[in-house]
């Protein structure tokens, strides 16, 4: 069992849950801290953290178990991806679908931990199919990238609203500050996805699957990812502004913004390093760098939290 489980873990690339779940603390963070209409203090509970992670290791590794579900045959005429391990047969196609099944359900079964506020449960379910349905979409639209986006700006959103449900339904403004911060996961997720996928604009060409790369080629898809990358530290600057326009106050200062410039430099050098005539550092870029991106700007908010 232990063999097979680190097989599995290894295809869902446990490791890129790095991306997302630092965003989803942050939220929590701020959502902790962040006043209610009310002038009132949202209660920590220990419980809501455990769900937080829960949930989040469970849906990502459901969406991503999914993913190669659906991609399996694709993956198999790619020869950048033909080693994978369902292609391969190093992992079995049931066995993908029980884990599938088992982090999905354990997924819903943990958002019981935020009771007596049911809006995660009640959310759960099309939250899963929301992150399903992105394995479909770059066979029918390029914009598969920022669906991707969209599926990890859930973390941020879901989760404020599982520690802060009641003020979120006594006023969805409430919700602006975790809207802010997810818009900036979007266009950071889009971006470096469309990086990603510059590797595989051949075969998407061939294999007639929509993407930015295989639409607009290589050197314009970059300008793309750019752009996006630039949008994307807009949206960060943007997440202590959301109070001006009815959103709850949070507490980001000068430590914050100064760590929002470090962003635009790290993506400014993610782009410096990857060239339409050359992407053997895709990876370096991929990984490495959003990977301080994401893991830095928490601990960064964690201190101005706390300071």
């Amino acid at each position: 069992m232990w063999p097979r489980l680190v097989q599995i873990l290894e295809m869902i690339r446990f490791s890129h849950t790095v991306f997302a779940l630092p965003f989803a603390l942050m939220a929590g963070l701020l959502a902790w801290t962040a006043p209610t209409a009310d002038g009132r203090p949202i209660v920590f509970r220990w419980r809501d953290l455990v769900g937080i992670l829960i949930c989040m290791v469970c849906a990502r590794s459901a969406a991503m178990a999914f993913n190669r579900i659906a991609d399996r045959r694709l993956d198999a005429a790619n020869p950048r991806t033909a080693t994978r391990h369902l292609p391969t047969g190093i992992l079995t196609l049931g066995s993908v679908v029980v884990f599938t099944l088992l982090m999905a359900a354990a997924f819903v079964a943990a958002t019981l931990l935020f009771l007596p506020n049911r809006l995660p449960l009640g959310l759960s379910v099309p939250v899963l199919l929301f992150l399903f349905a992105y394995s479909y979409t770059k066979r029918f639209t390029m914009f598969s990238h920022f669906w991707l986006g969209a599926a990890l700006m859930l973390a941020p959103v879901s989760a404020w609203i599982a520690i802060r449900g009641q003020a979120v339904l006594a006023g969805p403004l409430d919700v602006l500050p975790a809207v802010a911060l997810g818009s900036a996961v979007l266009l950071w997720v889009a971006g470096f996805d469309v990086i990603y996928a510059c590797q595989d604009v051949e075969y998407d060409q061939r294999a007639h699957l929509r993407s930015v790369p295989a639409r607009f080629g290589v050197r314009r898809a970059l300008h793309i990812a750019a752009a996006c990358h630039v949008a994307m530290v807009v949206g960060l600057a943007g997440v202590p502004l959301a109070a001006q326009v009815g959103g709850p106050p949070v507490p980001l200062g000068w430590i914050y913004s100064a760590s929002v410039a470090a962003i635009a430099g790290l993506l400014a050098y993610e782009h410096s390093i990857v060239r339409p005539d050359d992407l053997t550092r895709v990876n370096i870029a991929f990984f490495n760098i959003n990977a301080l991106i994401s893991a830095g700007l928490l601990a960064v908010v964690a201190i101005d939290v706390f300071i």
